[in-house]
């Protein structure tokens, strides 16, 4: 089909859209729920459009995404939450880093990452660990470089491309991408990432950036071990005890303020064991790569694949480790029935913003098909000759560039990738997905609030957390799309 002047029309006020939401979020410090809602109706009504027919869309978007989404964030928000509070998470790091060497810190900084960071958002994942990471490069006398940024790497990295995150999720549901596929191919691109981008890079760059942790913060986590002293049981648990509460995700600003120490009746009477943490983290996803195995190897209706295909489920399989998780890191670690549900109704409450930036990103995204944009991107992508793997992770990066957030970065590219689906009909959905997690790692700088919670803990100049961690999260972008086109070449 040949370019009309409709097209033309629709893209520009597509992109004028896309420019109202970052202007909203970047200078005017708009919430992104009200900068999505607002360039949702900017591209409705500019398009064509009726008033009543923008509402309806955005609405009907909306509930569909949280609908899907949301539920999902939430059971993924409370396993993380008990993970942490019972010293589930102590236990992974004290076991991985206790039996690792010097010269495989790094790597065991990168495991453990990877492991709690399955069910644990990002920014709880680094409060968590800031103080394990502080302890484990003092007592093994290296840079905290050198085992902080395979730390954050893993983190990084499971937080972009693996589900149950938001951005993942995000992507599938827009895109309507099998969840199972993506949590596969997610992993699978994961791995190598997070060795490229963490150990090997945290290793050479840390020869070059040694930088020393405010000494309020060193205090306040109560390390005073010396550099002799090798890592054994029980660093996670001392080092966390003062941190579980020290910035939660809708406080990153506080970074450096006095932290709470706790009410020492809130906390667990025993750690889970290592093997018992493992099984319950991972049996999520264990159910839903058990259903995408099932769905490739055996007959459909037959009895074996349709209970995996029930137990797969993303609701189901997060229902069932989130109830395990009740005994096994609530009742069984001598928490009372009242504080296991006070934890839970704690995890909730910070997530309330995601939530509505997701649900606003579903209204966005339905806006945008209602209009149309997806014909005419499908014909200047066809155009152009760009694959709409490569074609996803440009607009995410732009997003990520301009807003800071790699949440706004997949609601819109996700939304904006949507509707070309139709025209591009052997595209995999779930590399796609991946694609769009992907661009939105790219280059972290002054305007993610993530930038700055890294440069306060480890007591960093501007300068050396661009050549750290902006230069880490460029490296996983870069590495993770290329494996993600190479994947695309044989999928």
């Amino acid at each position: 089909m040949d370019w009309t002047s409709h097209d033309t029309w629709l893209v520009t006020w597509t992109l004028v859209a896309i420019a109202v939401v970052v202007v909203l979020i970047t200078r005017y410090k708009i919430h992104p729920f009200l900068a999505l809602i607002l360039g949702s109706a900017v591209v409705g009504l500019g398009a064509g459009l009726a008033a009543a027919n923008v509402i309806s869309e955005f609405e009907k978007g909306f509930g569909s995404t949280l609908g899907g989404v949301g539920i999902l964030v939430a059971l993924g928000t409370i396993l993380g939450k008990l993970l942490a509070d019972s010293g589930g998470a102590d236990r992974v790091v004290d076991t991985i880093v206790g039996r690792a060497g010097e010269r495989r810190l790094p790597w065991a900084m990168a495991l453990i990452a990877m492991i709690i960071g399955i069910p644990l958002f990002f920014e709880v994942g680094v409060v968590l660990l800031i103080p394990v990471i502080f302890l484990v490069a003092r007592r093994a006398g290296t840079s905290i470089v050198r085992v902080g940024i395979p730390a954050l790497a893993g983190l990084s990295v499971m937080h972009g491309l693996v589900p149950p995150h938001p951005g993942p999720l995000i992507a599938i549901d827009a895109l309507h991408a099998d969840l199972g596929q993506t949590l596969a191919f997610g992993l699978l691109v994961a791995i190598p990432t997070v060795i490229i981008a963490g150990p090997l890079y945290g290793i050479w760059i840390g020869r070059f950036v040694n930088p020393t942790p405010p000494a309020r913060l060193v205090a306040a986590f109560g390390i005073r071990a010396s550099a002799q002293d090798g890592p054994g049981p029980g660093v996670a648990e001392r080092a966390s005890d003062k941190a579980d509460d020290a910035v939660e995700p809708s406080a990153q600003g506080a970074v450096g303020d006095d932290i709470d120490v706790g009410d020492p009746e809130d906390r667990p009477t025993s750690r889970p064991g290592f093997g018992l943490t493992l099984a319950t983290v991972l049996l999520p996803v264990m159910l839903m790569l058990g259903r995408a195995v099932a769905d490739i190897t055996l007959d459909k209706g037959t009895r074996v694949r349709t209970v995996l295909d029930f137990l797969g489920d993303p609701f189901v399989a997060l229902l069932l480790a989130v109830l395990v998780a009740l005994f096994t890191f609530g009742y069984l670690r001598g928490f009372s029935r009242q504080k296991v549900s006070d934890l839970v109704a704690g995890s909730l409450l910070p997530i309330a913003g995601i939530i509505f930036i997701i649900g606003a990103g579903g209204g966005f995204k339905q806006t945008l098909v209602a209009v149309g944009i997806g014909d005419a991107i499908g014909k200047a992508a066809a155009a152009s000759g760009i694959s709409a793997l490569l074609l996803g992770w440009l607009i995410s990066v732009g997003i990520r560039l301009a807003t800071g957030s790699a949440t706004v970065a997949t609601v819109t590219a996700a939304g904006l990738m949507a509707p070309l689906l139709s025209q591009l009909p052997d595209t995999n959905t779930a590399l796609l997905a991946l694609a769009i997690g992907s661009g939105s790692l790219f280059l972290s700088h002054v305007n993610d609030a993530g930038f700055w919670l890294v440069k306060e803990y480890f007591g960093m100049t501007v300068g050396e957390t661009f050549k750290t961690w902006s230069a880490m999260e460029t490296i996983i972008s870069v590495v993770s799309i290329v494996l993600i086109l190479a994947l695309g070449v044989v999928v």
